[in-house]
Formats: C-alpha cells, structure tokens, sequence
C-alpha cells in the first residue's frame, strides 16, 4: 500500500482527509485514525506535508505486514472519527509485535 492508496482509502470511506498515527498503548500497537483533517483550515500540516506523512505511515504499515488488516478494517467499520474519538485499529503484528515493545 502507498500513502496515496492509503489516503484514497479514507476519502472513499468517510470522505474526508483524516490524520493518522501509529500508537502503542497497553502493549498493543494501533493505527488510530484521528478526527482531525487536512480539509480544515486548522489542520497543522500542509497538503505536501500531509503526503509525506501518509507515505512515511504506509511504509511502516506495509514494514510490518499490516495493510491488510487496516484496509479490511476501514471497509467493515461503522464507526468514524469525531472530536476526541479518534478510530483504533489493532494491528496484529506476530512476532515482529516485539520491535515495538523496546
């Protein structure tokens, strides 16, 4: 997956630009997709920033084997991103789940 496909993702789905970010809570790690969006004019990165930083999370998604759990993930989910309700995906990780432990 690249940041565009990732990014295609999310405008298909809720229509929107939504920020995202890999978190590690509780020994788990997530990709969170966040309430905030590059459409708003409050939006902290620019559109070429905002690329870069898709791309930079599609590589560490497709790194450690997650893509298709996020691309199933935001296809079935009914819920969506709302002010300080960001949308959690688990990622399950194996093996290489340690990397992140460190």
């Amino acid at each position: 997956m690249t940041g565009q496909e990732l990014h295609q993702l999310l405008l298909n789905k809720w229509g929107r630009s939504y920020d995202v970010q890999l978190r590690r809570t509780q020994g788990k790690v997530f990709l969170q997709i966040m309430w905030k969006y590059l459409e708003q004019a409050s939006f902290p990165l620019s559109e070429a920033e905002y690329e870069e930083h898709m791309n930079a999370i599609a590589t560490y998604l497709n790194g450690l084997g997650g893509t298709l759990q996020v691309q199933r993930h935001i296809l079935e989910t009914k819920e969506r991103p709302r002010l300080g309700k960001a949308v959690s995906i688990p990622l399950d990780l194996g093996i290489r789940s340690s990397e992140w432990m460190l």
